[in-house]
């Protein structure tokens, strides 16, 4: 499979925040979200075999694994990938745009799926069906840019009864929206979801590669 990174590092995201992670971050991505930070995996690369690529994730040590992108959905090789991590027992964590079906992945990982709100510019890519087949170990995560994406975000939730099917995240686009000001409005709402901050980019540049 095409692979752009693999790395130790601090969970950023996610109800796992602030866990050592191991990151493999797999090369494209058919999908140009605006405020997109990894745009240098949409090309590249190197291409690495399955077992290799195993034996580099076992020589850190460490029990959480992301598979991310790019989209790495987008790479049939992802699949036995994801199934090889989970045989081998680690706490495996899918970073999916939700414009790819997640009906293949391993049902013991956990996928984190991507709603892509108005301010993204690919709402028109997401497979709303993959909403239904989320559960309580998956969780469904928001990027807002602004008032427009979080009123669309709220009403997506309730539409499909998202809170009450897994964990929901809503983050505000990083150097955009004014943190203060999501964090406000999720409490004027009453809204049960957790609020996040992509907190790698407090801790390094928000620019640094391999964290």
């Amino acid at each position: 499979m095409r692979v752009t990174e693999v790395f130790h590092s601090i969970q950023g995201e996610s109800s796992y925040m602030g866990q050592p992670c191991v990151f493999v971050r797999l090369t494209g991505c058919p999908l140009r979200c605006t405020w997109c930070d990894t745009e240098y995996a949409f090309y590249g690369g190197n291409d690495v075999l399955l077992d290799e690529l195993l034996a580099k994730v076992k020589s850190y040590g460490c029990n959480l694994v992301e598979v991310t992108g790019g989209e790495p959905l987008a790479q049939p090789e992802a699949f036995p990938l994801i199934a090889g991590l989970c045989d081998a027992g680690y706490t495996v964590l899918i970073e999916t745009s939700g414009a790819l079906d997640i009906s293949p992945v391993d049902r013991r990982a956990h996928v984190i799926l991507d709603v892509k709100c108005p301010g993204s510019g690919m709402t028109e890519r997401m497979r709303w069906d993959n909403l239904h087949k989320l559960t309580r170990k998956d969780e469904a995560k928001f990027v807002v840019a602004d008032r427009k994406d979080y009123d669309w975000a709220r009403d997506i939730i309730g539409q499909y009864d998202l809170t009450n099917r897994c964990p929901v995240l809503m983050s505000p686009v990083f150097g955009g929206l004014e943190p203060r000001q999501l964090a406000e409005w999720l409490l004027a709402d009453r809204l049960p979801v957790r609020f996040q901050l992509q907190i790698h980019k407090f801790i390094w540049t928000p620019d640094m590669r391999g964290v």
